[in-house]
Order: C-alpha cells, then structure tokens, then sequence
C-alpha cells in the first residue's frame, strides 16, 4: 500500500533525503571502488543500510503513533 505524500511526517521526509544522499554518496564509491579497500566498502555500506533500517522504524512508528488532535481556536 503506498501512503500519499502529504500524510507522511517530516521525519520520515527527512530520513528519506538522508538515504537519498548515502545513496548518491555510495554509488560514487562503488564506481572508484578500484580505489577503496574492501574495509571502507563494507562500512559505508552499513551505515547505508543502518539509513535504511533507521527509516523504516521512524516510519513505522510515524504511522503507529495516533495523529495530534488539531487546536482549534488557540490564541498565542
């Protein structure tokens, strides 16, 4: 089932350009991976995948939580 955009928090919004920028990042390595050890490869990858799993649990317990009750007629 996929969750309209407008209903997910800003956190998950958040982990989302996280992954995407370990994403472009890993990729980047994987092309020179030549010029990496294999010691380097292995941790960036699991802080990638420590990213993804990261932002499953946010999202998890986003759509866990119930939502706030809105205020209305709140004065500041």
């Amino acid at each position: 089932m996929v969750v309209p955009r407008e209903c997910v928090g800003p956190q998950v919004k958040r982990a989302t350009a996280i992954i995407g920028i370990s994403s472009i990042h890993l990729l980047k390595t994987f092309i020179n991976a030549d010029a990496y050890d294999a010691k380097t490869l292995i941790a960036q990858t699991g802080i990638h995948i420590t990213f993804l799993l990261s932002a499953m649990a946010i999202a998890a317990s986003d759509r866990i939580m119930p939502a706030a009750p809105e205020k209305h007629g709140e004065h500041i």
